[in-house]
């Protein structure tokens, strides 16, 4: 293993406090994370009926980093959208059985005529209202997503409306809104026209940036997502309270399509990037579900068999970029050598202790493979077998030579990280794994977590802590962040073939087309070391035993919706 006797005892040696007796037991990274199950009870709570009482039923939970944003065409990650996807509801959403519905979509119509010009669909929607009491209309979606591509507004997610014929055009400024081809042909009925045919559209569009927005209210106030008095939302919650690095409370809405399913009167977020301090709190009955946990609790949780303890699986990879335009990190040798040189199962079993899987690829287990059948066959990211080795030896070799190429003979860098303890622990073993292995000095610096997002984006890091959910369960919502000029692209990695296969896996005509493409583009990225995987995330959390029917689906947070508090 890639580690010295001392490191192991440096992570041995983590206080287990605030991992006492507590009444009940179970990271929101950017992020956040898949893999397999951990040892220990695991699954979703059971449902029961709900209990008559004349006190509000308000969940207690924590949002471990203030939003960037509550509008769903502006927000970046899991900080913005567990709020979100909370007050706001699309034409598709999940389903408590791991699967997508319809939101407020009645009817789906897809042409099958001439597909020269593109793929067509017809959205019926229901009649519904914004939480104001006044209609949502097919013009309210045209409007948001004709706003998302718009590249004034600058959204992160632009690029996930590229599926959108003339969308990719509008947003990089070589064509009109006018060519966008979304449009409300009257109040109930959205027509879009896709560039591909686009068979996994209802989870693709089960994404936060398809959720609509005001078009009134946008139009007149581009802050208006800031206070609850402009907050319009169509969820089953809105927004009542935003109290600046503190808290955030929403409340049930009365206006919203279902509001005879909702059994809860609201949620209280509290805004805490301690995950010791959350856990606390949840020992003391101040939090009803906590997420993150500290390793050492999740560690000390799995093995007494807490039965308000759960681990499910997510979608999704924890990794870092490395700023491929800051010397010698553009030398792909010294990229190979940093990526060897890490020990992922120590990692793994000595600091996460939850579950976690070694990463050796991009792509998370959980994604049905089509490569050799158009009806899928096994697991995509187990099919392809690992990419990336771990051999001190040969980093050693590639380090020496790509330094040489670069006319250096050492250099010390920066690991950029947001603040959280199991951040930290990870980055100071890399950094003692770098240090041991390759005689590399590496400093350690956290910030906030949207400190961190707009550093990244600026390339303002050597080496930077990053994590990303599937958006939807295909490999792609993992692989075409990384084309060249993509607005995730934050290490400025660039390969000529990857960018044509992401355009294959975009609009291939069938799926064996799209996942050969797709394995390939894998293969490269891990190669070249465009990023370096750590590990695929388990979602291990704390949930009262009085807290009923939440569902986690996998590439989610747990959702409350449907919720109920049975005392």
């Amino acid at each position: 293993r890639i580690i010295s006797a001392v490191l192991v005892g440096v992570m041995l040696s983590s206080s287990l406090a605030g991992c006492g007796s507590a009444q009940g037991t179970a990271q929101p990274n950017e992020s956040a994370p898949a893999g397999t199950e951990a040892e220990g009870p695991s699954g979703e709570p059971e449902a029961s009926e709900p209990a008559a009482s004349t006190e509000e039923k308000i969940i207690r939970l924590n949002n471990n980093e203030e939003p960037g944003s509550l509008s769903p065409s502006l927000a970046q990650g899991t900080h913005d959208s567990w709020v979100i996807e909370h007050c706001f509801e699309g034409l598709f959403r999940k389903s408590p059985d791991g699967g997508v519905e319809y939101g407020i979509v009645d009817e789906v119509i897809r042409d099958e005529g001439n597909m020269e010009d593109g793929y067509k669909f017809t959205f019926k929607l229901k009649e519904t209202l914004w939480n104001d009491g006044t209609p949502l209309t097919a013009h309210d979606f045209e409007f948001t997503y004709k706003n998302v591509l718009n590249p004034e507004l600058a959204s992160e997610y632009a690029y996930y409306l590229y599926v959108i014929k003339g969308g990719q055009e509008y947003n990089e400024g070589t064509g009109p809104v006018e060519n966008v081809m979304v449009k409300a042909v009257d109040d109930y009925t959205l027509e879009i026209v896709f560039t591909s045919p686009f068979s996994y559209y209802q989870d693709y569009m089960s994404h936060y940036t398809f959720l609509p927005t005001q078009k009134a209210m946008v139009e007149t106030n581009k802050d208006w997502w800031l206070k609850p008095e402009t907050f319009r939302c169509n969820g089953a919650f809105q927004l009542t309270e935003w109290i600046n690095k503190e808290s955030i409370k929403i409340r049930r809405n009365p206006n919203y399509f279902e509001a005879d399913k909702i059994k809860l009167d609201g949620a209280d977020f509290i805004i805490l990037t301690d995950s010791t301090s959350a856990w606390q709190k949840y020992t003391v009955d101040e939090l009803d579900l906590v997420y993150p946990l500290p390793a050492q609790v999740t560690e000390q949780l799995i093995a007494e068999g807490n039965p308000e303890f759960y681990n499910s699986e997510d979608l999704a990879c924890y990794y870092y970029y490395l700023n491929t335009t800051v010397p010698p990190l553009n030398n792909l040798k010294v990229r190979k050598a940093l990526s060897m040189s890490i020990d992922r199962t120590i990692i793994t079993e000595m600091i996460t202790k939850g579950g976690q899987q070694p990463a050796y690829g991009l792509t998370p287990p959980g994604i049905v493979d089509y490569t050799d059948s158009e009806d899928g066959q096994g697991d995509f990211q187990k099919n392809l077998g690992p990419i990336l080795t771990e051999d001190i030896e040969q980093a050693k070799t590639l380090l020496a030579e790509g330094l040489a190429e670069e006319g250096m003979t050492e250099f010390t860098f920066t690991i950029l990280y947001n603040t959280d303890d199991n951040h930290k622990k990870i980055a100071e073993a890399i950094q003692n794994m770098w240090k041991e292995n390759l005689g590399v000095d590496v400093t350690l610096e956290n910030a906030e977590f949207q400190t961190v997002l707009d550093r990244r984006h600026a390339q303002d890091f050597d080496v930077a802590r990053a994590g990303w959910i599937g958006d939807y369960a295909d490999p792609m919502t993992f692989l075409d962040q990384f084309v060249t000029g993509g607005s995730q692209n934050d290490g400025l990695w660039t390969n000529a073939r990857y960018d044509e296969l992401v355009e294959i896996m975009r609009n291939g005509a069938t799926q064996q087309e799209r996942f050969v493409a797709m394995k390939e583009a894998e293969k490269i990225l891990m190669d070249d070391v465009g990023i370096m995987p750590i590990y695929f995330y388990a979602f291990p959390y704390t949930l009262k035993s009085r807290v009923t029917d939440i569902f986690k689906p996998i590439n989610r947070y747990p959702q409350f919706k449907y919720a109920d508090i049975v005392e």
